[in-house]
């Protein structure tokens, strides 16, 4: 076996959210992709939003710490028609991004469209579609739920399929 064959990759993926953060941790071993771990970091309504942060970063430092990844891959912002929930949003996205960086964890970002185009193959895959080939993907007996836990673990495939072609290209465009 060859050192690239038996290489171990580790991705922690996050569907970030201010109620419920989804998480998911995606190992690639010897080409096949297994999940490590997955679910919903929850806060509690009527909470001090600063209290529901802090939560969420240590929740994410303490799955950092057990799972050591070699990345933290996160959806990106999605406004929508809510600018009130994207603000939510993007707090839960900058503590995660805070504790990657404590533990010196380098992060990406994927649309919505990019996740559901690496998993599907389509960037309009519905939601049920998404766990349907999550659960291919890694083999799982069943469909993770809620959908939050799904998601993190179809951002973290699509970093671990993703992320030796952006390498590449980024050493390409550095060549020239």
């Amino acid at each position: 076996m060859t050192g690239a064959e038996s290489q171990i990759v580790i991705v922690l993926g996050i569907d970030p959210g201010l109620a419920n953060t989804g998480y998911g941790v995606v190992a690639r071993r010897d080409g096949r992709l297994v999940a490590l771990d997955g679910g919903v970091i929850q806060t509690r309504a009527g909470v001090a939003q600063e209290r529901r942060l802090t939560d969420i970063h240590a929740a994410v430092d303490a799955l950092l710490t057990e799972h050591e990844p070699d990345a933290v891959a996160l959806e990106q912002l999605y406004f929508g028609q809510n600018v009130r929930t994207a603000f939510a949003v993007g707090q839960a996205r900058g503590v995660v991004m805070l504790a990657a960086g404590q533990h010196g964890v380098p992060c990406a970002s994927y649309t919505p469209q990019q996740v559901k185009g690496a998993v599907c193959g389509s960037g309009r895959a519905e939601k049920d579609q998404v766990a349907r080939m999550v659960k291919a993907l890694l083999g799982l007996v069943e469909e993770p739920r809620p959908d939050h836990a799904s998601d993190a673990l179809a951002v973290a495939v699509c970093h671990v399929n993703c992320a030796p072609l952006n390498t590449a290209m980024t050493l390409a465009r550095a060549i020239r």
